[in-house]
């Protein structure tokens, strides 16, 4: 099964003020969403991250190390610093900027940043990417009308990885609520 998540910020603090997260300290928002994570992925399944998986974070490993499931990574820009250490690697599946992904019958171009358009765009291919996080910015009033863009960002999505079907229905319900 493959599922989906992004902008965790594992090591982060200040992303808690930032998207509004539920959680009171650090440790509580990190250990969630470990446990989120291995509440819902095997060791079969792929697991396809758009991004941003730490940031200020000093021991990666303690935590990729405990993660379930066959990483993907889309490249995000706070990933850039934790993977200069080029052991960290081998937990991972692929490192990419982009990642292209088979879903059934449908196309995903997966990417860290939103992109108005994408590989595939005129053919019917989705886009999943992050970035954004839940802010109703320029780049959300851009990304809100594309029928085929969804994002991943795990505040959106029950600070979990979630399968496709529910990306589709989260991202929905999050621009109901947001009045999008």
């Amino acid at each position: 099964m493959n599922l989906y998540t992004a902008d965790s910020h594992l090591g982060h603090f200040n992303v808690i003020k930032h998207d509004g997260r539920p959680f009171s300290s650090l440790e509580e928002m990190n250990e969630t969403l470990i446990k989120n994570h291995n509440n819902r992925v095997s060791n079969s399944d792929d697991v396809y991250l758009g991004g941003d998986l730490f940031f200020r974070e000093k021991n990666p490993e303690r935590y990729l190390k405990r993660l379930n499931g066959k990483l993907h990574l889309a490249v995000g820009n706070h990933d850039k610093y934790w993977l200069k250490n080029h052991e960290l690697r081998k937990y991972f599946v692929e490192i990419n900027d982009i990642i292209h992904i088979e879903e059934g019958s449908d196309t995903i171009i997966m990417c860290h940043y939103p992109m108005a358009e994408w590989d595939g765009y005129y053919r019917g291919t989705w886009h999943i990417y992050a970035h954004i996080h839940n802010n109703l910015n320029e780049a959300f009033e851009i990304m809100k009308n594309k029928e085929k863009a969804l994002n991943a960002g795990c505040m959106i999505n029950g600070y979990m990885p979630v399968t496709f079907e529910e990306l589709k229905i989260n991202n929905k319900l999050f621009k109901e609520s947001v009045g999008a």
